[in-house]
């Protein structure tokens, strides 16, 4: 029991990692992200699940690695960009690209911003696609 009480202790909750995750991670403005979008090369990654790909399509021209995934994925993302390409990552409400995204950056990628949730994304008029 006093293992236990120690494992307890140690484990750090959701919100101080989604802190350190956001004070990593910059989080554009919709107006941001289109602005980069519009005037660099970006890779746009869609981090929500299967199933609300399906449901509801993605951002248009991203890609689709759902979070649990991306470390998984890091070689497929080298070879779709290059030193001047921004990774812009989004999920359904900002949490879970704000994690994928230090999780890029903490493998080596540079230049990563969350861009927020899908919702947000559609409320601004962004573009979207139908999954495939």
């Amino acid at each position: 029991t006093s293992i236990m009480r120690v494992l307890w202790f140690s484990i750090k909750p959701i919100e101080s990692i989604l802190e350190e995750a956001n004070k990593q991670i910059k989080r554009l403005s919709f107006d941001e992200s289109i602005d980069l979008i519009e005037n660099h090369k970006t890779l746009i990654i869609d981090v929500r699940e299967e199933s609300e790909v399906h449901n509801s399509g993605l951002i248009k021209d991203a890609i689709h690695i759902p979070r649990g995934l991306i470390e998984f994925k890091s070689a497929d993302i080298s070879s779709l960009i290059d030193n001047e390409t921004y990774i812009l990552v989004y999920c359904a409400g900002g949490y879970r690209s704000a994690l994928a995204a230090k999780t890029l950056k903490d493998i080596g990628f540079n230049s990563v911003f969350n861009i927020g949730g899908y919702e947000e994304w559609i409320q601004h008029g962004g573009e979207i696609q139908p999954s495939l």
